[in-house]
């Protein structure tokens, strides 16, 4: 007997689909749809184009554009064939677009054609590139338009089956601490992945997905892996649009959807949330930052007990919170979880470390760190940072949380965002929390700033609800009462709206240079 062990990838599941689910819809964006039918024969064609233009299993593919069917057919192509889906964040500055798709080695770059000017200024630095394909009208001359590339491959073509531990995607960090890490992501992370989403939350053939995150972050890369799992439907958006989410979840009776939580407030604070029926979402995943507890409140009186959070990484998954577990209504212990990221996901451990690499006691804050197949590989091409990050056989997370006797984790901040005034901790989600409290408060960040007496002192930085105004004094007499003394803020300023992230986080370190400055 054979002691092979089979292990499925990313492209048995994309052949499985097209066999026994071919007519269904897979992919649509506004007027087209492509069936799972459609979208293995389209990748098929691309991926053999990018062969018979040199690139070989685990070469990289760079990827530069907004989200559209063709961005997906890109990593259909990967998938497909072994090749590596290197994805580039199109809000970048063209020296990080340099750096990154160097850093990638990237063979082929596919480029809306929107960026061609920018890109037009950094091309000769690129010199892994051996061709330039331009998605979109006014495709330059020096690059071959998409559908005369497309044309170039064939339909079946004899193309390299991937195996389990090989790379599937480079997707790179936001470079917040630094140049951007490539993450290295493995098809059995991919396929892990997607079944870990779907199975939080529950998706089915008949589910109809709505994204719009960025298709070149892992947040919705992993729920289109659930949706491509599951055999159901994702309707595609290029970018967050309030009104047309309202609209294409009232028209297309959307079931899911994945949104930020600042997305989440910003859909809250919309005048013409009430005009559309939104009565089909049955589940709305949130992730890449903790939701404020006013605003899931908020968000859970407007549109129902729907809530469902994950948190994760680019380097990987950990937590769940289940929709179950969101009771604004309940007892003590529900209130208190409102505010937690959740329990660890099946399959993955997670523990709490203090510097010596020491487990911390239940209560006490320590390190989230957490391992499992959803754990990347490492950094591409960077020894150093993957030996440090992976450090003892555990992904180092960054962030700080405690976990409660029940075994549920609560962050409480960003390693490096911690502020440390007069030798005392003070962790700014604490205090975001109790800015929140606040009737006319919409977001609150709160950041550390050079103090000469303390070291640091607390500063907010708020956007206030349209039509309300505060003083910096009656923000901090709010804090009073919520919160000691020396966690409250000494400085407050007030702004338009928040520096963010693509992944819709906060961006601390624009904030700290402005008002540090």
């Amino acid at each position: 007997m054979s002691s092979h062990i089979y292990f499925a990838t990313l492209r048995d599941m994309m052949v499985n689909n097209a066999a026994w689910y071919g007519g269904h819809p897979a992919y649509v964006q506004d007027e087209r749809v492509l069936t799972f039918g459609d979208y293995l024969v389209k990748s098929q064609r691309l991926a053999s184009a990018l062969v018979g233009a040199g690139l070989q299993p685990q070469d990289r593919l760079g990827m530069l554009g907004m989200n559209s069917i063709e961005y997906l057919v890109m990593y259909g192509a990967c998938q497909i064939s072994g090749l590596v889906a290197a994805t580039v964040n199109f809000r970048l500055a063209p020296p990080e677009w340099e750096y990154v798709i160097n850093h990638a080695a990237s063979k082929v770059l596919v480029f809306d054609t929107a960026y061609a000017p920018l890109l037009d200024k950094i091309r000769p630095q690129l010199t892994s590139v051996r061709m330039f394909v331009g998605l979109g009208p006014d495709c330059p001359d020096w690059a071959t338009p998409w559908d005369a590339f497309l044309s170039l491959g064939d339909t079946p073509a004899p193309l390299a089956h991937p195996a389990h531990r090989d790379l599937a995607y480079l997707m790179y960090t936001s470079g917040t601490t630094g140049r951007p890490k490539g993450v290295m992501l493995e098809h059995d992370f991919a396929m892990e992945s997607g079944r870990l989403v779907g199975a939080c939350l529950q998706i089915g053939q008949s589910d109809r997905m709505l994204l719009m995150m960025p298709f070149f972050h892992i947040g919705a890369k992993a729920l289109e892996l659930a949706a491509q799992w599951a055999a159901a439907t994702v309707h595609v958006l290029p970018a967050f649009d309030p009104v047309q989410i309202f609209r294409t979840i009232e028209r297309e009776r959307i079931t899911i959807t994945h949104l930020a939580p600042t997305m989440i407030q910003a859909l809250l604070d919309h005048p013409d949330r009430c005009k559309y029926d939104l009565s089909s979402l049955r589940a709305v995943l949130y992730s890449a930052a903790p939701m404020p507890t006013p605003v899931l409140r908020q968000a859970i009186a407007a549109f129902g007990p729907i809530f469902i959070q994950m948190y994760g990484a680019t380097e990987g998954s950990g937590t769940f919170l289940p929709a179950t577990a969101h009771r604004p209504d309940g007892d003590a212990r529900d209130l208190r979880r409102l505010g937690s990221i959740g329990h660890p996901l099946q399959g993955v451990q997670v523990r709490l470390e203090d510097e010596n690499g020491t487990e911390v006691p239940t209560g006490e804050v320590g390190e989230l760190c957490y391992r499992g197949r959803t754990v990347m590989r490492g950094y591409w091409n960077n020894a150093d940072a993957t030996i440090e990050a992976l450090r003892g056989g555990w992904m180092h997370s960054g962030d700080m949380a405690r976990k409660d006797e029940d075994g549920y984790i609560y962050l409480v901040d960003r390693k490096k965002d911690m502020i440390i005034s007069g030798g005392e901790n003070i962790y700014s989600r604490e205090v975001e929390e109790a800015l929140l409290t606040h009737p006319d408060i919409s977001e609150a960040a709160v950041i550390g700033i050079p103090h000469d007496k303390w070291g640091e002192a607390v500063c907010a930085v708020l956007v206030m609800k349209p039509g309300t105004s505060l003083t910096e004094d009656e923000v901090i007499a709010h804090c009073r009462q919520q919160i000691a003394g020396y966690k409250r803020p000494q400085r407050v300023h007030f702004v338009a709206e928040l520096p963010k992230l693509v992944s819709g986080k906060v961006s601390k370190i624009d904030l700290r240079r402005q008002f540090t400055s």
